[in-house]
């Protein structure tokens, strides 16, 4: 066989992956109508579904033959969309809700469907524009000056390995230095900051847990102390990792007192705000987390909230360069966009450990330019509200203890049975609500209590799913009581 006919029948293999406009507006049209038959659904669909004996890995298993785009919808329908947790439910309060705004789909979809490069500014210098404009606006309402920089990564985990990163090259932390070089955080720090130095290579500093004072909160008069006796020691005090909202309870570290520390020693001051961050849109949340303009580098994920769809993690670091200076690099195939009036000091890949990467700005720019803000910062507002609602009433139920009052929009609280042991009963407890479906709750554990935890933050949950979910808990805390 020829070249030529060779290269004639691998292409009529290969042609079916050119869609014509027929073929492509049944799919989306299929797909269109299953998102909104599921839509249409959730509010009435369990939050929690059991995997019962549902895969049949055969249906999930990449053959040679096509199916079409119905039977592939049948086989999400069965395998992956009637299993698990259903994130955005309205009565989802489990771990920290990611709301699935349903204009963050089409930003996808837009994004996907052209399929603009944005990781450099050269490739596509509007994509560029739209997503320096996203950090821009958020650097400004977090408080950092014009100078701030960062970059829209994946999620929080990476974002967090962006800000070590940053950190790292600012304080200009060798190999040799790293077991004498110390970092301070607490029990609720989330498990991220900790993975994100092992990835970087600093799995070897010193790691002080500062204590937590009566509000689970950093105690800085601990940090303080710590940090002396390490400098006294010879040690290399480098990071402070506060937290703008715990996942475990929502507390807020004190900001401006770590930051006051941080300034005082020559730290760098990082705030995980991946959960509370958001919260600088609204009026009493700006006031919550005063201190957060004065941190070194913050991450914040709209997938939170912002309510978007999961897979968007923001990081801001103050200086931008020291972000630049960790990750800028070239390669000799990217020589073309010298001289072609390229802002490299804008190109994403100079700021990020991507360089090939989805355009996600558009998730997030399309939904703010649709709703505008005054509906995010109002659904903020309401979540604060509504965690305040829940921890009043539910400590008004006889049996009911609760947590500290909330700091943002989790609450946490346990029931005291009259009989038996409370750890015992209160894990009864979240498996019978679990069970049941209507509401969906998690747990964590505190001073050795097993504990229920009520997080707030669906854009699609008010004050009747709030009420539904007191009286199951309550429903189901007399049942097992009883």
């Amino acid at each position: 066989m020829s070249i030529n006919d060779k290269l004639d029948q691998l292409e009529a293999t290969a042609r079916p992956l050119q869609l014509d406009a027929a073929a492509r507006a049944s799919r989306t049209d299929a797909v269109r109508a299953y998102v909104e038959n599921w839509l249409t659904e959730l509010p009435d669909k369990p939050v929690f579904m059991e995997d019962r004996g549902k895969r049949q890995a055969g249906t999930l298993t990449i053959e040679d033959d096509a199916i079409d785009i119905d039977q592939a919808l049948a086989i999400l329908a069965e395998q992956v969309d009637s299993t698990g947790q259903n994130t955005g439910s309205s009565r989802f309060f489990a771990y920290i809700p990611s709301g699935g705004l349903y204009t963050g789909a089409l930003g996808d979809f837009l994004a996907a469907g052209v399929n603009r490069y944005a990781g450099v500014d050269y490739a596509g210098p509007g994509a560029a524009r739209l997503e320096n404009a996203l950090l821009r606006w958020l650097s400004k309402e977090v408080g950092y000056p014009p100078g701030a920089q960062g970059d829209l990564a994946s999620g929080g985990s990476i974002a967090t390995l962006s800000a070590i990163a940053a950190a790292r090259q600012r304080h200009d932390i060798r190999a040799r230095d790293i077991e004498n070089t110390v970092v301070y955080l607490t029990q609720l720090t989330h498990h991220c900051v900790t993975k994100a130095l092992q990835v970087a290579g600093l799995a070897e500093c010193r790691t002080r847990q500062i204590g937590l004072d009566a509000a689970y909160r950093m105690d800085s008069r601990a940090l303080e102390e710590a940090i002396a006796a390490d400098r006294a020691a010879g040690l290399n005090p480098w990071l402070i990792v506060g937290t703008a909202g715990t996942t475990d309870l929502g507390t807020v570290d004190p900001l401006p007192e770590l930051a006051t520390i941080a300034a005082k020693h020559g730290l760098w001051f990082h705030v995980d705000a991946a959960y509370g961050g958001s919260f600088v849109l609204c009026d009493s949340g700006r006031q919550r987390l005063a201190g957060i303009e004065r941190s070194d580098s913050v991450v914040i994920n709209p997938h939170k909230g912002m309510f978007l769809p999961a897979g968007l993690g923001i990081v801001l670091v103050r200086d931008g360069a020291a972000l630049y200076e960790a990750f800028h690099a070239r390669g000799s195939y990217m020589q073309d966009m010298e001289g072609m009036g390229v802002d490299q000091a804008h190109s994403a890949c100079d700021f990020s450990p991507e360089l090939t990467r989805p355009f996600r700005g558009l998730r997030l720019w399309l939904s703010l330019k649709l709703f505008g803000l005054a509906p995010f910062r109002a659904a903020l507002e309401e979540k604060l509200l509504l965690a305040e609602y829940f921890y009043e009433r539910i400590r008004a139920i006889d049996g009911f203890v609760t947590g500290p009052p909330p700091d943002l929009s989790i609450v946490a609280f346990r029931y005291k049975p009259a009989r038996g042991d409370a750890n015992d009963f209160n894990r009864r407890l979240f498996e019978a609500i679990r069970d049941d479906g209507r509401i969906f709750l998690s747990t964590t554990t505190l001073d050795g209590a097993f504990t229920l935890r009520m997080a707030i933050l669906g854009y699609q949950t008010h004050r009747n799913e709030i009420d539904t979910a007191l009286e199951v808990i309550e429903e189901f805390a007399r049942r097992l009581d009883s």
